[in-house]
């Protein structure tokens, strides 16, 4: 419920401001180097005396820099490459060795068959008949050693070498089909081509092998690799520079658009060319036009609001000295009174409406020189409140405020936040009938507890509906609409919801006491922080 203003308990409040740094000056070292630093010192202080200038690139910056578009297009491009080269050189070795195998395989293959036919049965036993010149042919080898061997039915050894190994019993092949294995002999790696020979009336094959040595298998594939591999440790070097060049011819436009953008002066706010660029940023060129178009229209919007603030203001401070000439002709004490009394209101809407000036022009340079931090909404509305007690007490007005049981922190400035609700309860001041009913709430949204809503709601006149998108117009009023405002309320309320990325709506309060009216109820909504220990 609503607590009434009367058992509102005031709270004094001690305002903290940060203090800002002023520029220290720098004093030239008295040393034999002091020459030397004259220039850098110059360029500096002019620097300095130039706000606008852009940028120096040779300044140190302590923040931390995101990584170029350079450095991330060349890192990408080049992770892959030198990731794939040793893969690369993997499967070139064994595609060498594949291929290095094929024409020494058949070979081999082709000593098995002629091994093979050179076996007799005799009496039911293997016989190997193998002349001189078989012999010496499969003998004839000036690189690799060959060795070969032919065991009977029984497993005796009918010819050959006696200590090659074996294939396994299950790894014979059927007769006349020859296979391959990698063995080892004597030490040696070597490669077996082996097949078996089927005699009639004999149960068991007969077994045939036939092996060499890898000598020139080696030296082939080696030869091979040689002719792939080493080229590319020229191509790999000669592949990087190009990327590199590539990437800098690339990235031209680029560094054409910052020279071109940094030569500007502050008030040159003409488009660029975006017909020059390239497709790629060519949306970039567009947005920064458009950019430049806003950043006009807005410096075109602040000179028309001097001038609009400037006639508003002729009206106030008008008033104010007809009534003090007035005054001061008067013999009358009464008329004297009347005079002064008239005067204090001219001056008071007068002040009134230059601090909402200054708080409009503040909220809409909202780009320049506001610090964000974190604000307890809750204590801020609160002591809003309480700074409008007495206003509403002089016409008659039950002013309550209600908080959610737990602090409810948002980021934004609190000067600027403290502004904005002002101008809200003011408004609900100023526009309420005498004897009605103001309500300030802070609430946390049911279905999206990272939202923060800030209510006030009246029991006023309400907004019609088709008023509500012009009422937070600069120096917009409701036609026949009573009360002293000057229309600034609101539009200060816009810029600085605006300001802080929230949401404002305005609404219909309807109450049931009579005269039913329709009441206002205006919501800010922004969003929510926590604590890190606290977010759910």
């Amino acid at each position: 419920m609503a607590s009434p203003a009367s058992t509102e308990r005031a709270a004094d409040s001690a305002q903290r401001e940060t203090p800002s740094g002023t520029p220290q000056d720098a004093h030239a070292p008295r040393n034999a180097a002091e020459a030397a630093t004259v220039d850098s010192d110059a360029s500096r202080d002019a620097r300095y005396a130039n706000p606008f200038a852009p940028p120096d690139e040779l300044e140190p910056d302590d923040a931390p820099h995101p990584r170029s578009l350079f450095g991330e297009i060349l890192d990408w491009m080049l992770a892959p490459l030198l990731l794939l080269w040793p893969m690369s050189i993997a499967v070139t070795y064994l595609v060498a060795k594949s291929i290095a195998n094929g024409p020494f395989d058949r070979a081999l293959e082709a000593d098995a068959y002629v091994l093979a036919r050179q076996i007799q049965p005799v009496n039911g036993v293997a016989e190997l008949r193998l002349p001189d010149a078989t012999r010496d042919f499969l003998r004839a080898d000036n690189v690799d050693s060959v060795f070969f061997q032919v065991l009977g039915t029984r497993g005796e050894l009918v010819g050959g070498d006696r200590d090659m190994p074996l294939p396994r019993e299950d790894d014979r092949p059927q007769p006349g089909i020859v296979e391959f294995r990698d063995d080892m002999l004597r030490g040696n790696d070597i490669r077996v081509a082996y097949t078996t020979v089927e005699l009639p009336n004999v149960d068991e094959p007969v077994l045939v092998q036939v092996a060499e040595t890898l000598d020139k298998r080696s030296q082939l594939a080696n030869d091979i690799i040689k002719g792939v591999i080493l080229p590319q440790f020229v191509i790999l070097p000669l592949a990087i520079i190009l990327v590199w060049f590539g990437l800098s011819r690339g990235l031209a436009p680029l560094h054409a658009l910052q020279s071109n953008i940094r030569a500007r002066r502050p008030d040159d706010l003409s488009p660029l060319e975006a017909g020059q660029a390239p497709p790629e940023i060519a949306p970039l060129v567009a947005s920064f036009n458009d950019l430049l178009t806003r950043l006009e229209q807005n410096m075109e919007f602040q000179k028309r609001f001097i001038a609009d603030a400037a006639h508003q203001m002729k009206t106030p401070l008008a008033g104010l000295r007809t009534q003090a000439e007035l005054a001061l002709r008067q013999d009358v004490s009464a008329e004297v009174q009347r005079s002064l009394e008239q005067i204090a209101t001219s001056s008071e809407h007068a002040a009134r409406l230059v601090t909402q000036l200054l708080a409009l022009a503040r909220a809409e340079n909202r780009a320049t020189g506001q610090i964000f931090s974190r604000v307890e909404l809750t204590d801020l509305a609160r002591l809003a409140v309480r700074d409008w007690v007495q206003a509403a007490l002089s016409k008659q007005m039950d002013i309550g405020y209600e908080e959610p049981p737990h602090p409810v922190e948002v980021e934004g400035n609190v000067v600027m936040l403290r502004e904005m609700l002002s101008n809200l309860i003011d408004n609900a001041i100023r526009y309420t009938p005498p004897g009605g009913r103001i309500t300030v709430r802070v609430r946390t949204d049911e279905k999206n507890l990272d939202l923060v809503h800030l209510e006030v709601e009246d029991t006023g006149l309400g907004i019609p509906a088709a008023e509500r998108q012009r009422v937070v117009e600069r120096f917009y009023r409701i036609l026949g609409r009573e009360g002293d405002g000057s229309g600034l309320g609101l539009a200060i309320v816009r810029e600085i919801v605006t300001m802080h990325g929230g949401s404002l709506a305005i609404e219909d309060h309807v109450y049931q006491e009579a005269p039913r009216l329709a009441g206002t109820l205006v919501r800010v909504s922004l969003q929510r922080v926590y604590p890190a220990r606290d977010k759910p």
